[in-house]
């Protein structure tokens, strides 16, 4: 990071900076940005109002507002319930930022907002995919999902399309096989800082490229929710499925349902084997192997392939090896996973 600082120690003066973010992923880049000075100055931070969380919904602050009440004591903290909002504008308008950076913050920015910064144009996103591929809400768990063996950031300049502004830079990332959404978010929240110290520079000497993206190329990653991870035994074979339970960890979470119709519901973790033929034949979702001894848990899914599955969690218990699973919840093999009630 201290080759970020050495890049912006060309600008001839501190940029302004306000920072717009909620995801944990853009806390090591807002940790760099309070640590920047003096070659930027953060003026104000945008998150999201603080919410209920947890059994007693207990008022609690986004982790951005707590980390930058934490190395940014006195900067203004804003927390607009809808950033288009006039009086949002105008608050952050009082700000006179002459950049915005953006990352993971979780509204649409208006074309009042994309219009305030004193550089033209200078409203900077950090995007978690190689744009054009994967725009949208979920591109690091839509990466995993499609199999991609590579991934990386974008920062862009923002305009009033979703993901679609020229691209001042890029940074790839090769996807390892054992990839999570989890590990993945990790080391992208790692690449960024030195990357958004790179664009910043550029920004500040007047030299940052514009590349238009090519949009016959753009994929879009559309937004998850808890049903996401629900496994489709019929539809998916193994090697689909085994990607889906490392794309949707640790959130939302594969599962599927046990048999017998109450929709008891079994979390899967990463890894889960595939198996291209399975070893027993059976119609999708049907339990083929269970043996506890072994610790084989083994399903069929399309196309006559079967998923292995390692570890397991019933709703409101503790996650257990499949083995240790079977002992205490035996499964009969020609049950079938995935039935709806």
């Amino acid at each position: 990071m201290s080759g970020g600082n050495d890049a912006l120690a060309t600008a001839a003066a501190p940029l302004r900076v306000v920072y717009l973010g909620s995801g944990d992923i853009g806390l090591p880049t807002l940790k760099w940005l309070a640590r920047s000075a003096p070659q930027t100055q953060v003026v104000g931070v945008v998150t999201q109002p603080d919410r209920p969380a947890g059994r007693h919904q207990t008022l609690t602050p986004p982790a951005v507002k707590i980390l930058a009440q934490r190395l940014l004591p006195g900067v203004p903290i804003l927390q607009p319930e809808r950033l288009r909002r006039p009086e949002a504008v105008e608050s952050l308008r009082a700000l006179a930022p002459d950049v915005l950076v953006v990352f993971a913050y979780g509204q649409i920015l208006p074309k009042t907002v994309l219009a305030l910064p004193r550089i033209p144009g200078a409203c900077l996103n950090i995007h978690a995919s190689l744009l054009p591929r994967w725009r949208g809400a979920a591109p690091i768990q839509a990466a995993l999902l499609a199999g991609d063996t590579e991934s990386g950031l974008t920062i862009m300049w923002m305009d009033a399309g979703l993901d679609t502004g020229d691209i001042l830079l890029a940074r790839p990332l090769p996807l390892g096989p054992d990839e999570t959404a989890g590990t993945l978010h990790d080391r992208l929240a790692a690449l960024a800082p030195a990357a958004l110290a790179e664009a910043l520079a550029l920004v500040a000497a007047g030299r940052a490229p514009r590349t238009p993206q090519d949009a016959a190329r753009a994929t879009h990653a559309p937004k998850l929710d808890r049903r996401s991870g629900l496994l489709d035994w019929a539809r998916e074979d193994a090697a689909t499925l085994a990607r889906r339970v490392r794309a949707l960890h640790p959130w939302p979470g594969a599962f599927t349902t046990l048999p017998g119709g109450t929709g008891e519901t079994l979390k899967i973790y990463p890894p889960a084997t595939a198996l291209a033929a399975a070893e027993r034949k059976g119609e999708p979702g049907e339990v083929l192997i269970a043996d506890p001894r072994e610790g084989i848990l083994q399903v069929a899914a399309a196309g006559g392939s079967a998923l292995r599955l390692h570890e397991v969690q019933l709703a409101g218990k503790r996650r257990l090896s499949a083995a240790e699973f079977l002992r205490g919840h035996p499964l009969t093999p020609g049950s079938v996973l995935g039935k709806t009630p």
